[in-house]
């Protein structure tokens, strides 16, 4: 049965997801929002024998899987009933080539025996058109040919072709190496050039994970989510998907299956802290880049919710046929209508990404007085729009609400705003700013604020909590001993958590009543607990929600509550976010461990 316990390789420009028995059951090429060539992940409730990239061990018993360390070079140990074992290297190239980093749509496999005489089979099955379309293979001398509509694969190999062609189970005598990729053919031996990839790749790697500030604890839980993170980067543009699937449902039946491989603007403002805290410098800046060029270029529209990969605009959903979903969970869903949405909060979480381009010396290309403009122009339309109803941070489709949310953010665009221009010498500019902010600020706390209930609440004038209120303290709106933010903190609690985990929201929406809780929500209300002064609490909740990662130590964007088990699209950005900034926030001091 598929299960979201998988590996991710991949070198930001296109990743695959590899399953427990070294299955490459996911891959979208050549890059993350492509026409997946590997679908198996959500091709039914079954071993599918379509979408598969498979090394089948015969006498198959059990797995182990590990990433080497401080890598994105994945390692899976097959064992058979008579003491074989096969080792399976997986990774996409990733290194430093004549002064380019050199990243193609390339997945490479090295396969050997280490004990025993296995037998394997290998059946490799690319499909398009999500499921639907067998690709024309054709056959050389020591390659296979996948053609399809939208690319063409060669696998070049050292193993028999006749075996691949026929899938013909063989002894695994000798090591033998698989690379597939562009059509094109290889320069120099297939196993020189597997092995020197290999550990090109691993030495990246290793050196991009040296030049990160970590935390004294939890170190290997911050680094395996800052390499998924980099992993989850569009390199080109610099845009960061908020995860590698779509339509991975967040719980079973639920409906709710979304395209995650597109760029959601609410993640950047969590996004760019995490980059920032964790010194990854130039993925920070990439991302800036793609940050500004969307404020630049959307001139008087309304900012979406969400972009394409490319900065594309128009994202319209539709489902395929081809595949039965996640455990048979359809539909499946390509593009997303969020981005049809108003989202008012949008405008903060563009300023408060670019705000970092003004006040970060390391920034190659710093914020100039063009950005500004560009910005102010935003945050005039966030002044506007602030107390307007809107489908908020949790996309309602069909309910318009004044969320309490939005209406922070937009005070948070003002209030950066002037501080922005305060740094560049416009103080009479800056002190306008201000006061927006400062009209905004009461209007939130009048307005958003439930006496009864003693705390804020979702919607202006409502009674429901919203977990997205436990960012008033991240944001700077109040102090984390504020009567009033304690209030809510203990209002969501009592209604929202259950057990380590919280939902977003209890109150049903479009699709009925949440089952499932929300990643980034439980990461939010752990930092939470910290700055109210419930630092202890803070930290054995955190290690209640690490223990739900699966054994590669990745997270997905939801949890089952009951059982632990992750549901939702995979690996979630925000939830790698989350833990690198609850590691970062509760991890005793470097100063003070010796």
């Amino acid at each position: 049965m598929n299960s979201l316990d998988l590996a991710i390789i991949g070198n930001c420009t296109f990743s695959a997801l590899i399953d427990s028995k070294a299955r490459i059951v996911w891959s979208c090429m050549p890059r993350f929002d492509s026409d997946p060539v590997f679908c198996g992940l959500l091709n039914g409730d079954n071993d599918s024998d379509r979408g598969i990239y498979d090394i089948e061990l015969q006498g198959f018993t059990r797995s182990e899987q590990y990433y080497r360390r401080n890598s994105a070079v994945v390692i899976t140990r097959l064992y058979d009933s008579s003491d074989g074992v096969v080792e399976v290297t997986d990774f996409a190239p990733r290194f430093k080539h004549f002064g380019r980093v050199f990243r193609p749509p390339t997945i490479v496999r090295h396969i050997r025996a280490l004990s025993g005489s296995p037998r394997i089979r290998l059946r490799i099955r690319p499909t398009y058109d999500y499921g639907k379309g067998e690709p024309e293979t054709t056959r050389g001398s020591n390659h296979l040919r996948y053609v399809m509509p939208h690319l063409t694969l060669r696998l070049t190999t050292d193993a028999p072709i006749t075996y691949l062609a026929e899938e013909v189970p063989f002894i695994l005598e000798r090591p033998i190496s698989l690379i597939l990729g562009p059509d094109e053919s290889l320069t120099s031996s297939l196993a020189e050039t597997a092995r020197l990839f290999r550990e090109r790749t691993a030495s990246y790697w290793r050196e991009w994970s040296r030049a990160l500030s970590i935390p004294y604890e939890w170190q290997d839980v911050v680094i395996r989510s800052a390499i998924t993170l980099k992993l989850s980067t569009f390199e080109e543009t610099g845009a960061i998907v908020a995860a590698m699937t779509t339509s991975v449902p967040e719980a079973a039946g639920s409906q709710r299956n979304w395209d995650y491989r597109l760029c959601w603007l609410r993640d950047a403002y969590f996004v760019v802290h995490a980059l920032n805290r964790l010194s990854a410098t130039k993925t920070l800046e990439h991302y800036l880049s793609y940050i500004s060029n969307i404020a630049v270029n959307v001139g008087s529209d309304d900012l979406q919710p969400l972009y394409g990969l490319s900065l594309a605009h128009k994202l319209d959903e539709y489902t395929v046929d081809g595949l039965a979903g996640y455990r048979g969970n359809g539909p499946v869903r390509v593009g997303n209508a969020a981005y049809t949405q108003i989202q008012n909060d949008v405008y903060g979480a563009v300023i408060l990404a670019a705000a970092q381009t003004f006040f970060d010396s390391r920034i190659g290309r710093p914020g100039n007085e063009d950005l500004y403009r560009e910005l102010a122009k935003l945050v005039q339309m966030a002044v506007q729009k602030f107390d307007k109803p809107d489908a908020g941070i949790w996309e309602l489709r069909t309910i318009a609400s004044v969320h309490t949310f939005s209406a922070l953010m937009c005070w948070a665009a003002a209030d950066r705003l002037g501080r922005i221009a305060d740094r560049i010498g416009h103080s009479a500019e800056a002190a306008a700013w201000r006061q927006h902010a400062s009209q905004m600020q009461r209007r939130i706390m009048e307005e958003a604020w439930n006496e009864e209930l003693g705390s804020y609440v979702s919607t202006f004038g409502g009674d429901q909590m919203d977990a997205s209120l436990l960012l008033m303290h991240e944001l700077g709106f109040h102090d984390g001993k504020d009567p009033r933010f304690v209030g809510t903190v203990a209002m969501i609690e009592k209604q929202l958590r259950k057990g380590d985990h919280l939902f977003r929201y209890i109150a049903p929406d479009d699709f009925g009543v949440p089952e499932t809780a929300f990643n980034v929500c439980t990461f939010w209300f752990i930092e939470a607990l910290a700055v109210t002064g419930r630092e202890a609490e803070a930290r054995e909740m955190f290690e209640g929600i690490l223990a739900c990662r699966n054994k590669l130590g990745l997270l997905s964007e939801d949890v089952d509550p009951e059982t632990g088990e992750l549901w939702g699209n995979f690996p979630q950005t925000y939830s790698m976010v989350g833990m690198i900034k609850c590691a970062m926030r509760l991890s005793r001091k470097w100063e003070d461990a010796f």
